[in-house]
């Protein structure tokens, strides 16, 4: 039985060691370039030293140009000239309205919705003495639910605040 657990561990070291092997070394050559796939005589040409000790994760790229081997970047030829927009265009600003008007009417929604809920937690509150629940007759456990009850009336007056300002931010009406 104690052989097991021995045998296992020589194991394990060995499939480790292999796995490192199998990266091989890792080079930095002048420019701030890493590289494992150049040869130690390349990697001295180069003036390329070894990497030790580092965690260094190197990620195969395929060389820019298109599949067939001709070379030349794959996303503009495929994209026809006409296509493709000037940098300075807007969007039309019938739509650009449009879109202002349907995040203002979402806006307004959500801040209905808040202030209806902001509205029933401060009726329950009532000015910090809300009505003691029969499952409190350890007061602490009704301290604790009043503070509770305290913070989620500032975190939704904070989302009222906020939703305010994006209401703001947008253009008025037309």
């Amino acid at each position: 039985m104690r052989c097991l657990p021995v045998s296992l561990t020589l194991v394990f070291c060995v499939l480790t060691a292999a796995a490192v092997q199998a990266q091989g070394q890792v080079y930095r050559c002048p420019g701030n370039n890493f590289t494992n796939s150049i040869s130690p005589k390349d990697a001295d040409a180069r003036g390329c030293k070894v990497v030790d000790g580092g965690n260094v994760t190197i990620v195969q790229t395929r060389p820019p140009g298109r599949p067939d081997g001709k070379g030349g970047d794959t996303k503009t030829a495929s994209v026809p000239a006409s296509a493709a927009r000037p940098a300075d265009s807007k969007v039309d600003p019938s739509e650009q309205r449009a879109r202002d008007s349907d995040a203002r009417r979402i806006l307004e929604a959500e801040l209905r919705k808040e202030e209806e809920q902001l509205a029933a937690l401060q009726k329950d509150y009532n000015n910090g003495e809300p009505e003691r629940r029969g499952d409190e007759r350890n007061y602490q456990k009704y301290l604790d639910r009043v503070a509770e009850m305290k913070a989620t009336i500032a975190r939704k007056e904070s989302d009222i605040a906020s939703i305010r300002r994006e209401l703001g931010k947008l253009p008025a009406a037309q």
